[in-house]
């Protein structure tokens, strides 16, 4: 975050390799390699304030279990997919079904891809910030 903005995210939605691999290759990638942003520069660094979301084990689940602040989502259709951590809705002042939307149109889906066959899976998150 810089300046109580996104400045950089990614990440693994399954274990790829050992955590504290995981958290040194996804720092580099959050801060030079998310193509929404400019890679990180000299100056910013001082300023940004580093978080880390270890997630759970991906499960399956049904719409109507969803609890708000709990689970983030991870939707997919074919080769669309797009995750949403658990706090994002209470960020955004959601309600379940936006929160379900949101996720679908990350994924580039329609946002009533939920209901019409997607798949919907989520998961819980330790949270880390500095």
């Amino acid at each position: 975050m810089l300046e109580g903005r996104l400045r950089g995210c990614v990440g693994h939605a399954e274990p790829v390799q050992p955590l504290a691999q995981a958290v040194a290759s996804t720092a580099i990638g959050a801060a030079f390699r998310d193509p929404r942003f400019t890679p990180l520069t000299p100056q910013e660094l001082p300023k940004v304030r580093i978080g880390l979301n270890v997630l759970s084990p991906i499960f399956h689940i049904k719409a109507e279990q969803v609890e708000l602040g709990r689970h983030g989502l991870l939707v997919s259709l074919g080769d669309r997919r797009a995750l949403l951590l658990p706090e994002v809705p209470l960020h955004m002042g959601w309600e379940c079904e936006m929160f379900l939307q949101q996720t679908c149109v990350k994924a580039g889906l329609a946002p009533d891809a939920w209901r019409q066959g997607a798949t919907l899976e989520a998961f819980t998150a330790e949270g880390f910030c500095e």
